[in-house]
């Protein structure tokens, strides 16, 4: 199994803080983000390479960080600048694939999402099914589901219902961007970009996905953090700085 961490964005969001850093990189708990993640990642039985994907702004921050802390990661440049040219987040996991050559299981995760639990059960579970799946959470608010996606299940935990932004969501359960593809399903990331889809909510290639293939989704335990602003980012950091 590989797997790949999405950090190619630019996180305007959070401005002035990544004028010059990329959010991986910003301290949480007193360290980068991005070695949580790496934290996670080494509890899993049978990963033999780690690539992170990010743009030619923030390489050379990658790069140096990488080598200032033996992070035993492959950093990849997408050869994007800004916001305008950026590929999306589908397009820099196929264009990681390619580059890596990558034919093996995946596991995929965004750059800016922190798990307070173990990720090792969810490769377990990926591989287990042999069938793509996702990282599900309760939010527990439907207003907060319309920033995210709404999703529903069959008693097998196999993905019936996926809409990204839903308008009128159902339930509170929504997938994150934490994703395992067996090798067999790596081509139809292709099929989906020759095809003219979106290349960038990663979640988009899921809602493609569902009704063409079995997808199973995972119930992620403990908490979960998408660091996507200076509020999330700050309970993150309370979080994971707090003893145990």
């Amino acid at each position: 199994m590989k797997a790949v961490i999405l950090a190619a964005g630019y996180a305007t969001r959070l401005y002035p803080l990544t004028l010059d850093r990329p959010k991986a990189l910003l301290p949480v708990g007193g360290r980068p983000m991005v070695e949580h993640q790496l934290e996670r990642l080494a509890e899993i039985e049978g990963l033999d390479g780690i690539y992170l994907v990010t743009n030619s702004k923030f390489a050379g921050s990658f790069h140096d960080w990488a080598a200032g802390h033996d992070a035993d990661v492959q950093i990849i440049d997408d050869g994007t600048s800004d916001e305008e040219s950026r590929l999306g987040a589908i397009g820099d996991l196929d264009l990681t694939i390619r580059e890596a050559a990558i034919d093996d299981d995946l596991l995929v995760l965004a750059g800016d999402n922190l798990f307070s639990e173990s990720l090792a059960p969810f490769a377990d579970f990926g591989r287990e099914k042999s069938a793509p799946a996702l990282g599900v959470y309760d939010v527990g608010d439907l207003d907060a589901i319309r920033r995210y996606n709404a999703i529903e299940l069959d008693a097998d935990d196999r993905v019936m219902f996926f809409e990204e932004k839903p308008e009128r969501p159902r339930s509170t359960l929504t997938g994150i961007a934490l994703y395992f593809y067996p090798r067999s399903s790596l081509r139809l990331l292709r099929e989906y970009l020759d095809g003219g889809n979106n290349p960038d909510q990663p979640g988009l290639f899921v809602e493609w996905l569902y009704p063409r293939v079995p997808v199973y989704a995972w119930r992620v335990p403990g908490r979960w953090f998408d660091v996507g602003s200076k509020e999330t980012l700050a309970e993150a950091d309370r979080a994971f700085s707090s003893p145990g």
